[in-house]
């Protein structure tokens, strides 16, 4: 079996709603029917006892190396921890060829587990030792590295469950929840609202322990020491017992507590020098420690933190009671798992010769044997709820320090006998402040309950009913889509929003190009859904996209389909047929929000079989009130847009507005019927998202479809009394709408300009020219660099074929290059012509032809 192709699928994609790998797998003659391996599926077994059953077989009765390869997949992820359950094996049209689909929730693990899966059974296949338990560790391992941490996967998860968008931006823990101008960021368990100089302040154990003595809240005296010699004088000074810790200490690292002869102190500074340049001595305050969670001015979380401990039974050593506690499945490396595994270093050995032990001593029954001072979860520590037992007054001392140092999510440590009573009255304090603290003890404490202090991060970040999404609308279909966005961001610039807009001409954000190229894909989406200045977007969603990673986004307002026709790009990635295609494009039909619409043209079948699938509204557009799907809606009390009497109509039930055609210079006063379609398909997108009447009618009258809006979308040009106008159709439904639209208009002689791309199918180039041949007097093809895997002269030689017998093309001819194309048909024009030049080089042929009209200007004047 050999992959030929493996892509990531990013977002909402043909499968599924589901992030997955897409692999194209091509299966030798034997690996067609797994029967025909004798024994293979017991050596599969034998490698992999947990694999589960191989697939049903297929409606040819047989299953595939392919099939085999998707359930090892996924079942390797399975078993390493990862939560994946979806995943399928499609024959392609070749022989032989299977795409396999296997979902995953972190890409690198993804990618792997189709590795392992491989030689897996590259193994069972060739009876060859393979060792699945290394496999599923390393994926373990590599998911336990890249997968977000606790304390950002529960704020993630709490944003998911209020329906919030987010996107990891790094590797690490940087989010962004939300879209353009609504969106936000956090950092692990820091927002963006949290200011640089209360991170600072925080990191300053001095500093925050002046401004909250300060401020009143109850804290240990102590100063700043130079070396080991000077933290004596100062414990002396402060009364032992003392805590030496790092001035700018994290998670508890370098701290040493409840200490009191020299020898201890000396050692504690030489511990906290590996962490910080600067250390602090401090009274030691004797009681528990406590953490105290803060979010935005209110307490939401606390915990109790005991020291990692043994309790010695008589019989076992210190290193083996430590060995049985890391037995516990919660305890991991790192901040993956509940707890961390207690660690017998140098540090727990110094404490055990504190109670008299070694390691490798046996602590009679019943001893707790303590192997840290300080309570850390991250050093193995345990952590029990006790939200529910905070006096008042000892939230308020947590508050206080909370806003005092500046911190909108912090992390109060406080030590103190109990917090049931006020600190004050048992001579208790605050010791530490900090910020971006660790959630694990809050969501999953050794005892009691869990908090779901994500929840409280994230409502804190976004106000009730807010979900940080702007209004998406994202546009596909066969021809019509970057006029159909950009007419529609017009329209909602009209109603006062910054618009970031995509399409096959660049990306633009409020006004500015950002982008150019082909940007018709997920990553030009994904560029202005992360961009500030952005209110609303409009999203040219393009069936390359799709196939290629999925959407950018999971899910959209509005969902507009401006027809499907006879389709374009058949037989390229697998999508051989209308049908395929409407199955496509129908990806962002189905990934409408429950609340959203779908804008659908009711005159093409393959549009209006998708609304089905839409899990929010339907809005149709479609030639007159009289078509049937119009009819039928607007019965029903849906929103339709239609054309009536030289009008575009938006009614919904009783109500209507009607916009006249002579004011939508786009459709040239209603005579260019694919204009037509395209501002009803805009109008009833912007009416989709709120836009007001007002606007809508504002920006069709002020948009206009010349080179520098919409280039490459019927710009007209005039030459010589000429009419020229430049468009980007390429497809026979692009062309059949042109040649209706050269038809309406009056003309001494008709020339056009005409090439194809390569990779289109014969049937199609052929066909572009059969419709031309109907309507112009004049031809000139061309074929440019650009053949797309084509020989050279093959496409002229369609396109001639497509001439043959033309009922009304009396003459044409074949030319080298694109411009001189354009100047060979410009040439041949007279006063009245109409010529339709069939672009390919957008940007560069609308500048050639505009140097060409500039340059006849002149000559004339």
């Amino acid at each position: 079996m050999n992959v030929t192709r493996l892509r990531a699928l990013r977002g909402p994609n043909l499968w599924s709603r589901y992030t997955a790998i897409e692999a194209t797998v091509q299966c030798a003659p034997q690996e067609l029917d797994l029967h025909r391996l004798p024994g293979f599926d017991v050596r599969l077994r034998q490698r992999f006892p947990e694999l589960g059953m191989l697939p049903e077989p297929t409606a040819s009765g047989v299953v595939s190396m392919a099939h085999a390869l998707e359930i090892t997949a996924l079942a390797l992820q399975t078993h390493a921890g990862c939560p994946v359950s979806f995943s399928r094996t499609i024959a392609a049209p070749e022989p032989g060829v299977f795409q396999v689909v296997v979902e995953y929730t972190v890409e690198e693990v993804g990618r792997l587990a189709f590795d392992e899966a491989l030689a897996l059974l590259q193994a069972a296949r060739d009876d060859q030792p393979y060792d699945t338990a290394a496999a599923i560790n390393r994926l373990r391992e590599l998911d336990e590295d890249l997968r977000l941490g606790p304390s950002t996967g529960a704020i993630v998860e709490a944003a998911v469950a209020r329906g919030i968008p987010y996107r990891r931006l790094t590797s690490g823990s940087l989010v962004q929840f939300g879209w353009g101008s609504k969106q936000r960021r956090i950092q692990a368990a820091e927002c963006d609202t949290t200011s640089a100089i209360a991170e600072d302040i925080a990191q300053d154990k001095e500093l925050t322990k002046k401004l909250l003595h300060t401020a009143g809240v109850p804290v240990p005296l102590g100063r700043p020491v130079t070396d080991a010699e000077d933290a004596w004088r100062a414990a002396q000074a402060i009364g032992t017992p003392v805590v030496v810790k790092p001035r700018d200490g994290h998670q508890g690292k370098g701290v040493t507590v409840n200490i009191q002869t020299r020898e201890q102190v000396v050692a504690a500074y030489e511990v906290a020098c590996r962490y910080s340049s600067e250390v602090l001595v401090e009274r030691y305050l004797p009681g528990i420690d406590f953490r105290l969670l803060v979010v935005g001015r209110k307490l939401v979380a606390a915990a109790r933190r005991d020291p990692p401990l043994v309790v010695g039974d008589g019989v076992h050593t210190v290193r083996q009671l430590v060995e049985a506690v890391n037995a516990d499945p919660r305890r991991g490396d790192g901040h993956a798992t509940p707890l961390t595994r207690i660690r017998l270093d140098e540090i727990a050995i110094d404490r055990l010769a504190q109670q008299g032990l070694t390691p490798d001593d046996v602590p009679p029954l019943g001893m707790r044997v303590v192997l840290r001072n300080n309570a850390n979860l991250s050093t193995g520590g345990t952590a029990t709820d006790v939200t529910d037992e905070v006096h008042p007054l000892v939230a308020q001392r947590a508050i206080a320090a909370a806003v005092t140092v500046g911190l909108d999510v912090c992390g109060v440590d406080v030590v103190c006998q109990n917090v049931v009573e006020p600190l004050e009255v048992q001579n208790g304090g605050i010791v530490e402040v900090n910020a971006a603290p660790g959630l694990r003890m809050h969501l999953s404490p050794s005892f009691g309950k869990g908090r779901n202090v994500g929840e409280a991060i994230i409502d804190h970040m976004f106000a009730p009913g807010e979900d940080g999404r702007i209004p998406l609308i994202a546009v596909t279909g066969t021809n019509g889509k970057t006029t159909t966005v950009r007419l529609t961001a017009h329209l909602l610039r009209q109603h006062g929003w910054r618009v970031g807009f995509t399409d096959t001409n660049g990306v633009y954000v409020n006004g500015r190009q950002i982008d150019s190229g082909d940007c018709s894909g997920p990553r030009s989406a994904r560029r202005v859904l992360a961009h500030p200045d952005v209110d609303a977007a409009v999203l040219e969603t393009a069936r390359g996209g799709i196939l290629r990673e999925g959407l950018a986004f999971d899910r959209s307002q509005v969902a507009v389909v401006t027809n499907i026709g006879s389709g374009d790009h058949l037989g390229l990635n697998y999508i051989t047929t209308i049908e395929d295609l409407s199955v496509l494009k129908r990806v962002v039909v189905q990934n409408v929000a429950p609340g959203g619409t779908a804008v659908l043209n009711a005159a093409d079948p393959h549009c209006v079989a998708m609304a089905d699938f839409c899990p929010g509204q339907i809005t149709y557009f479609g030639p007159a009130a009289h078509h049937p799907v119009i009819a039928t809606h607007r019965a029903l009390g849906k929103r339709v847009v239609f054309v009536e009497d030289g009008h575009i109509v938006a009614a919904e039930g009783g109500w209507q507005v009607r916009l006249p055609l002579e004011g939508i210079p786009l459709t040239d006063g209603g005579r260019l019927a694919f204009q037509v379609d395209n501002a009803m398909a805009a109008i009833a997108a912007a009416w989709a998202v709120g836009v007001s009447w007002e606007a809508i009618a504002r920006g069709l009258e002020t948009f206009t479809a010349d080179a520098a809006t919409v280039p490459g979308r019927f710009n007209r040009f005039s030459y010589r009394g000429a009419t020229v106008v430049a468009d980007y159709g390429h497809n026979p439904d692009a062309i059949a709408a042109l040649c209706q639209a050269a038809e309406s208009t009056p003309a001494g002689k008709r020339v056009v300009v005409i090439s194809a791309a390569g990779d289109r199918r014969d049937q199609d180039i052929v066909e572009q020219t059969r419709l031309i041949g109907r309507v112009f007097d004049e031809a000139v093809l061309f074929e440019d660099a650009c053949q797309r895997g084509r020989a050279d002269g093959e496409v002229i030689a369609l396109l001639e074929q497509g001439l043959q017998g033309a009922p009304k093309t009396r003459w044409h001819t074949a030319i080298r290059g694109e411009f001189a194309a354009i100047d060979a048909a410009l040439e041949r024009l007279q006063p009245g012509d109409w010529c339709l030049i069939l672009v390919d080089q957008v940007d560069e042929a609308l500048a050639h032809i505009a140097r060409r009209v500039a340059e006849a200007a002149a000559v004339s004047a």
